[in-house]
């Protein structure tokens, strides 16, 4: 049942309530110059079809553009920092980063030169990545049949997974007991200025109109319907990606890194388990409300290069499978943010392709920033403001999986 809001209006209103939408809504509250009002609208409380809950909760440094592994440097710091960033609350568990690190594997030349390139951006950057020749990639990790391959990237520092969803579910905690308003509905429509420079208002399923000061768009896949209520394009669109849990019948006898082959298969360590994914080869937008398996992908395309990359793997039982949604930008894989340059008080966090969790500490704070101040005081996100996609500038980044 949907949920009116307890005001009329608000200074910040956030449509969308899963981990961006708390990401921004925390960092606002944590601001000592912010102290306005905070709605959050949310659809679906129980996030049963959010992109943050199909998750795999990853987090890397090895990108080929500085600013990009700055954020996850960000990322990794408040995961291993978390309680002492959400104020010393003992109620706040310390999560883990797991730094099994990625392994880049390269089958070219051209892409072991890409790699190398990247390798010198992140090192640059303070990152531990290491541009790795096949022997060595065979001497630390003997199980990989590398036949095909000529080279690697691999970091072992504050590199591969942790629990994204414990971020997600204190972010949101610690936000409401701060005062930040949340309720089950829906945006459907938004109401505009006579000149069109503004969001005056956004109309509620229930019924409400509800007056805004600034509005950020959070809404993960669908960002680009709440993004045309305002009248405005985004290049965003809802990708299907496919992730299995298997058991290896003859487990390896240290941790996978999580490895990208070069057929765009990855593979890592799950605990006891191990976790592959992909996208299809076909790879459309879909519907917003279709999860629908494909289970030729497995049996076709991901069981066989586990088995190939990794010969140990020839026995594997699958043990669970699902389908999540990136959120992607068409333009170039990236981050949609700051505001728009008309409707000014429209303000994205939108279209990360899959870089989502690892990303959500720094673009949530650099968000809080830009609407407390109207600029960044941390990193400089200028880079992924909007303005790129109205003149149809792609932002480079090598290093998409």
């Amino acid at each position: 049942m949907s949920q009116a809001p307890a005001r009329s209006s608000y200074d910040v209103v956030i449509v969308g309530g899963a981990m961006f939408g708390s990401s921004v809504a925390w960092f606002l509250t944590d601001n000592p110059d912010f102290d306005g009002s905070i709605l959050v609208i949310e659809r679906d409380p129980t996030y049963a079809f959010a992109s943050t809950s199909h998750t795999n909760s990853c987090i890397r440094q090895q990108f080929s553009a500085a600013i990009n592994v700055r954020v996850s440097q960000f990322g990794a710091d408040f995961v291993k920092n978390f309680r002492a960033y959400m104020g010393g609350d003992p109620r706040v568990p310390h999560p883990r980063l797991h730094s099994f690190g990625y392994m880049y594997l390269a089958d070219t030349p051209a892409f072991a030169a890409a790699l190398s390139a990247s390798q010198k951006v992140q090192e640059a950057c303070g990152a531990g990545t290491k541009h790795m020749t096949r022997d060595e990639i065979a001497a630390a990790y003997p199980f990989y049949q590398l036949d095909d391959i000529i080279a690697g990237n691999h970091n072992l520092i504050d590199e591969g997974y942790f629990d994204g969803n414990t971020l997600f579910d204190w972010w949101k905690r610690s936000a409401k007991e701060r005062g930040v308003e949340y309720v089950n509905n829906e945006v459907v429509a938004m109401n505009r200025n006579a000149a069109g420079t503004r969001v005056e208002s956004v109309i509620l399923k229930s019924g409400e109109v509800i007056g805004c000061g600034t509005v950020v768009n959070a809404s993960g896949p669908r960002a680009a319907a709440t993004a045309g209520m305002a009248g405005i394009d985004i290049p965003v669109e809802p990708r299907k990606r496919y992730t299995f849990i298997f058991e290896a019948e003859k487990p390896l006898d240290r941790d996978l890194p999580l490895t990208i082959d070069p057929s765009g298969v990855h593979m890592r360590t799950d605990g006891t388990y191990y976790m592959a994914g992909c996208p299809p080869d076909d790879d459309p937008a879909v519907a917003y409300d279709d999860f629908v398996e494909d289970h030729s992908i497995w049996e076709e395309k991901v069981w066989p290069t586990v088995a190939t990359r990794i010969p140990q793997f020839e026995a594997i039982k699958l043990r669970n499978s699902w389908v999540g949604h990136y959120a992607y930008n068409t333009l170039d894989q990236n981050a949609i943010l700051g505001p728009h340059d008309s409707v000014e008080n429209f303000i994205f966090v939108n279209g990360f392709s899959g870089h989502g969790f690892q990303q959500s500490p720094a673009m949530g704070r650099g968000t809080a920033e830009w609407i407390t101040y109207g600029e960044y005081r941390t990193l400089d996100l200028t880079p992924f403001h909007f303005g790129r996609i109205a003149r149809g500038e792609a932002f480079m980044e090598k290093a998409v999986i």
